[in-house]
This record gives C-alpha cells, sequence and structure tokens, in this order.
C-alpha cells in the first residue's frame, strides 16, 4: 500500500523538483547514454512479451520503469542481463552489443554492474560477508583477508550494523535482506545498478528509508539506477525520470510532470487514481480541501 494515501506534495525547493523535472544537463546525447534498448522483441513460445521497445538509461540518474503486472518490466531487466533471449533488436550497455558480444566483453560489463532482485536472492547457506564476496570471488583477484575487509565496508554503506556480517538470511528482517542484497550489488564497485521491486514488502518506513539511500548512493557515488516498481512513493520522491511499459513497449517517459499529464488510461489511473498523491506543481496553488457542511458526517 502506498506510504501516505491522498497525501499533497507541494514541490519548490530544488532538490524536491527531481523527480518532475530531470536535470538540464542531462540530455539524450550518447556521452550520457549508459543502457540503449532500440526495437526489441522478446517472445516465449511465439507469444511477443516485448515487440519493437526501445529505451535509454542516462549516466547519473534514478529511472523509474512501471507497467501492469504482467506486462514484461522483469522480462525487459532479464533481457538486458542476457538471461533471457531476444527475437530482434539490440541492447548496449556501456555502448558495447551485450547479446552479441564475446565473453570477454561480457565479463568487462558484468563488472560494471550490479544487479539486486526481487527478494534479495541471497544464498541462504552463506553469511551476509559471504554472499557480498560471491561477485568479488567470481570477477577479482583478491585475498581473502582483503575481500572480508570490502564486504564489511559495503556493509556499512548500505546502514547495516557491523554484526550483520556474521549473520545468515534467516535471520535477518525484510528491510535488511534487502540492504544485504543491495551491498552485494554494491561489491563490485559498479557504475549501475539494477533494482527489482527494491521496497516490496518492506513498511513504509523501512520503503522510505530505502528510497533515501538509493538517492543518496546516487548523489555520493554518481550510480545509474534503473529501478522496476510498483511504489508510487519511489516513482514521486527518487526518480528522476519514468518509464511506463505498456501494449509490449515504452507509452511514454520522462519526469514526473509529463506522466501526470499524459492522456492514457492505464497511465492515468495509475498516477491519478484514489491511492495516488495529489501533486501540486511550482507554479500552481494547492487545492482547498473540502469543508464539510454544519451537520456533515
Amino acid at each position: 500500500m502506498p506510504r501516505s494515501d491522498c497525501e499533497t506534495v507541494t514541490l519548490d525547493a530544488p532538490d524536491q523538483q527531481s523527480a518532475l523535472h530531470a536535470p538540464a544537463a542531462k540530455t539524450a546525447r550518447d556521452s550520457d547514454v549508459v543502457i540503449r534498448v532500440r526495437d526489441v522483441t522478446v517472445a516465449f513460445d511465439g507469444k511477443k512479451v516485448l515487440d519493437g521497445l526501445s529505451l535509454d538509461v542516462r549516466r547519473g540518474e534514478i529511472l523509474g520503469f512501471v507497467g501492469p503486472s504482467g506486462a514484461g518490466k522483469s522480462v525487459l531487466l532479464r533481457t538486458i542481463l542476457g538471461l533471457n533471449p531476444k527475437q530482434s533488436g539490440t541492447i548496449e550497455v556501456f555502448g558495447i552489443d551485450y547479446h552479441g558480444a564475446s565473453d570477454r566483453e561480457k565479463l568487462s560489463v558484468e563488472r560494471r554492474w550490479g544487479v539486486l532482485f526481487q527478494h534479495g536472492a541471497l544464498f541462504s547457506s552463506l553469511t551476509v560477508r559471504e554472499n557480498i564476496e560471491v561477485p568479488m570471488k567470481e570477477y577479482l583477484d583478491l585475498s581473502p583477508k582483503l575481500m572480508g575487509e570490502l564486504a564489511r565496508l559495503k556493509i556499512d554503506l548500505v546502514g547495516l550494523a557491523p554484526d550483520a556480517a556474521d549473520k545468515y538470511p534467516s535471520e535477518l528482517s525484510g528491510g535488511m535482506i534487502k540492504r544485504a542484497a543491495l551491498a552485494r550489488a554494491l561489491a563490485l564497485d559498479p557504475e549501475i545498478v539494477f533494482l527489482d521491486e527494491p521496497t516490496s514488502g518492506l513498511d513504509p518506513i523501512g520503503a522510505a528509508d530505502f528510497d533515501q539511500l538509493i538517492m543518496t548512493l546516487r548523489d555520493t557515488l554518481g550510480l545509474s539506477v534503473y529501478m522496476v516498481t510498483h511504489d508510487l512513493d519511489s516513482l514521486f520522491q527518487a526518480c528522476d525520470r519514468i518509464a511506463v511499459l505498456g501494449d509490449k513497449k515504452v507509452l511514454v517517459e520522462g519526469p514526473l510532470s509529463k506522466m501526470l499529464s499524459y492522456d492514457h488510461p492505464w497511465v492515468k489511473s495509475y498516477f491519478h487514481g484514489k491511492r495516488a498523491r495529489t501533486v501540486v506543481l511550482p507554479d500552481q496553488d494547492p487545492a482547498p480541501s473540502p469543508k464539510k457542511t454544519a451537520g456533515a458526517a
């Protein structure tokens, strides 16, 4: 459920407008694009899930990817990561055609990204520290001592207590699991992180804290973030741009202000429905609250 139903949000300070107005410096120049998806079609058993989809992810932004359940959001994520085949189109990551790349080229790309899957996907038989060390062992040549030190740095980076290092996933709360999984996603100091429903299952306070953590990491580390989410609060508060998936392709993409004015049934229902926030743009006055008449219940 939303963290604050029917809440009115006035966006006037510069740091409150990031979701409404993407920074002017973020243009579609080639140097700004870290992921370029063009005319991608994905089908399973002859049934198209994505059909001619195109999308850019820009350097240093948090892109929120949203759409109806079953529309193919996770399919696109897994296709970008090379976990699903595509029937046509191109996917470039850091300028490299990942699906057509050599094993060496793929390795160089994979070392520059991190992934947080929907339920954390931590190995239950490994401690948090050991989970974080998994990508280090796969991609780096480091001593066990150094890996342990780096893992503890990542644990601190995501706001977990030091003693979390030696705990197993079964000993962690839902919020701690998400943070531990994020620490693993950051193990290789990536340039982009992929987040699949990162606030799903968290209580409102935990979800808000996680959003703030993602924004802080974006600002301090210069991360690009590709976030699949259904969380309206994440879209309103954390995302620089939003892309909406529908009809097997991207229906619309842009800042929040564009979503709020876009004339499409699902988009209007999602961003203006009963559980959406009321957003007041900088040049608007809040609508007055309806007054109860005498004797009203």
